[in-house]
């Protein structure tokens, strides 16, 4: 009778692992946490820059537009995530600084973004899409048609 009751009871806390590591945690029998997607996207967007050779977030004409509405590129900008009850995917526009290998670059992107994001929210992130959209150089003025 112990030995089954030392059974359920591992694997009890085999389902509470599993359930840790797929997001589970976000549904208890308390209640339901609802994670807002710009949540997420603050959050990719942040890990995104922590990463040296990211020059910037976003398409070239939404970083423009950024700069004279705001002033500053806001956490999100460059960023666009689908977020579930459990799981969730993300997809980055970044601008990569000249003389980093991209592929080394988006693979330490890819890592840091699931990482944190998982980290923080519970939620299992499913893929990381990169899109590499321009290249800056060290000399090069972030060009702006308005002053």
């Amino acid at each position: 009778m112990a030995t089954k009751t030392a059974a359920v009871a591992n694997e009890t806390a085999v389902a509470e692992t599993v359930a840790t590591a797929t997001g589970l945690e976000l549904e208890t029998s308390r209640g339901v946490t609802h994670i807002a997607d710009e949540v997420v996207a603050k959050l990719a967007g942040h890990a995104c820059r922590e990463i040296g050779g990211v020059a910037g977030m976003g398409a070239t004409f939404r970083r423009l537009l950024g700069r004279v509405r705001l002033g500053e590129e806001p956490l999100s900008q460059g960023v666009h995530v689908e977020v579930g009850k459990k799981e969730t995917a993300v997809d980055v526009v970044i601008v990569v600084q000249y003389g980093y290998s991209i592929p080394t670059l988006a693979k330490e992107v890819r890592d840091n973004v699931v990482a944190r994001v998982e980290s923080a929210t519970g939620l299992v992130v499913k893929e990381v899409n990169i899109e590499i959209d321009d290249l800056r150089f060290e000399n090069e003025p972030e060009s702006s048609r308005v002053e």
